[in-house]
Formats: C-alpha cells, structure tokens, sequence
C-alpha cells in the first residue's frame, strides 16, 4: 500500500515512469531495511530479558538455606530450548 501511494504521488507529480521507478525501489528498500531492524531488535529484546529473568530466578534459588544452584545439564538444557524458541520466534517474525 505505501508503494502504490509512494508511486502515484510520484507519478502525479513528476509524470516521469523513470523517477516513478527509481523511487519505488528505494522506498521498498528503506521498508525491508527497517523490518529487518525491528526483526533483530525484537530478537536482542527477548533474549536480553530471558536472561534478566535466569538470573533472577537463579539469585532466589540459591538464596534459600540449603539449596543448590541447577546443575550444568540443566542450565544447558535450558538454554538450548530458550534458543529454539528465539529461532523460532524470528522464523515466525520473518514470514508474511
């Protein structure tokens, strides 16, 4: 929709195809540039406050008498589904 209005007012206003052309292009640019902004920035936020909220949970755990913190498997366990679950939130994002 932005690109069809982008070349109409072009195109009203210039009457040039060539300007209509050129300009539509950069501005489908700028558009898949700023969604794949938003993409990684959407993925550094999840994954910052997934980590935010390791540590806390990690800092309660241990403050209680007589606990340990999870041991190494668990942690890797952990992560590595966070991480699936990252990818996969990008995947989602990514399509139409």
């Amino acid at each position: 929709m932005v690109l069809c209005s982008t070349a109409l007012i072009v195109y009203s206003a210039s009457r040039s195809i060539d300007k209509v052309v050129v300009t539509t292009l950069a501005c489908s640019l700028l558009l898949q540039l700023a969604y794949f902004a938003s993409v990684l920035f959407l993925i550094w936020r999840s994954g910052c406050v997934s980590r935010a909220g390791q540590r806390a949970e990690h800092f309660d755990s241990c403050k209680e008498v007589g606990s340990e913190p999870p041991d190494l498997d668990e942690v890797t366990n952990g992560s590595a589904d966070l991480l699936q679950r990252d990818q996969m939130l990008a995947i989602s994002l990514l399509l139409p």
